[in-house]
């Protein structure tokens, strides 16, 4: 990972914001600038220089993993030693993010710093570069859908009726980990009968019906990085009806997918897949938004719902993940993750979409 590249350019982005200093603090954003991956660290951009602050605890870790920047161990709270190094400023306007950012820490930082430097808190600066991913990111990321991938199809064979689905989630979890998964990106759901039609149900004690369907979705975390994927399969003969449903969904599935290009809006491509579920009248069972982004986290921007106007460029991964949920009955998600390229997307999730019967 280039991590200066990615220092340099934030603090490019700095500049143009007028900002003397920016601290750092989500995890995310720490991994993802500086390669840090512990749970206590900061990072402070103050007049072009980097440095990396965190607790005694992770001397060690920091040293080995920070890239870029100055690391020093506080001896206290990490703002009170960000603060200590702010005291030789004569004046500047230090950004903070806004939107991981306690109101209590942002009024404890406020008294911690001298009165000659102005608290400017910012959201969004280390996501508009997270939102595009680079090529180690990528190569990452398409590991991470593979392990899920194959994880899920070595699952498949435990899926009959009776077995629990807490059974099948432990099992796909331990598929995953066998080959090569630090952890998953979510709590693995596992949905069957009339369990599947809420939307995240997580893996229960229930044993699977004799007849239904069965929502599976899951990710895995590679290097810090995620991967999600949902595929529903039916236990029984499937009925006329469920036969549609799922038909319905797929067609919607792959409208989201033709739409996924450069300079689309993340609503265009919701609509696209709504306006296929509301042919075969069966969007008002669609209760949720078409897609997100994925990478250090799994809910990332873009989100891709209605009226979302952020466009779409090279190099975004998203999930396009239409469902429908009837209340009663049952429930069908199917979910890839796709990339932006520079003519129009890359399916990268490389499970068969058809619909199975066991």
């Amino acid at each position: 990972m280039d991590y200066v590249s990615r220092q340099e350019k934030l603090q490019q982005t700095l500049d143009g914001e007028r900002l003397d200093g920016f601290i750092v603090t989500h995890p995310q954003n720490l991994r993802y600038l500086c390669g840090y991956s512990g749970s206590s660290g900061l990072l402070l951009f103050l007049n072009g220089r980097r440095t990396f602050i965190t607790d005694g605890r992770y001397t060690e870790q920091a040293r080995e993993e920070v890239r870029g920047a100055r690391v020093v161990i506080a001896k206290g709270l990490l703002l009170a030693e960000a603060a200590r190094l702010l005291q030789a400023v004569k004046s500047a306007r230090i950004g903070f993010e806004a939107d991981h950012t306690t109101v209590e820490a942002a009024a404890a930082l406020r008294k911690l710093l001298p009165r000659k430097v102005v608290c400017k808190p910012v959201s969004g600066l280390v996501m508009r570069q997270r939102i595009i991913k680079d090529a180690d990111e990528l190569r990452l990321i398409r590991t991470a859908v593979v392990i899920g991938a194959g994880a899920f199809e070595r699952t498949l064979e435990l899926v009959h009726p009776g077995v629990r689905e807490s059974e099948i989630a432990t099992q796909l979890e331990v598929a995953a980990h066998e080959a090569g998964a630090e952890a998953m990106s979510f709590e693995t759901i596992v949905a069957a009968g009339k369990r599947s039609a809420l939307p995240h149900g997580r893996a229960s004690s229930e044993p699977l019906p004799r007849r239904g369907f069965v929502v599976i979705d899951a990710g895995v975390i590679l290097r810090g990085y995620c991967s999600d994927m949902t595929r529903t399969v039916h236990v029984g003969r499937v009925g006329r009806e469920e036969r549609k449903w799922y038909e319905a969904v797929l067609e919607a599935q792959l409208a989201g997918i033709a739409a996924v290009k450069p300079g689309k809006t993340a609503g265009e491509v919701d609509q696209a897949a709504r306006q296929a579920l509301r042919r075969r009248k069966l969007d008002r069972f669609f209760t949720h938004s078409t897609g997100h982004g994925v990478g250090l986290e799994i809910h990332e921007p873009p989100r891709l719902g209605k009226g979302q106007q952020e466009r779409l460029q090279p190099g975004m991964v998203v999930t396009i993940e239409p469902g429908i949920y009837v209340p009663g009955k049952g429930g069908i998600r199917i979910e890839d993750m796709v990339l932006v390229t520079a003519s129009g997307c890359e399916v990268l999730t490389p499970v068969n979409k058809e619909l199975i019967e066991i």
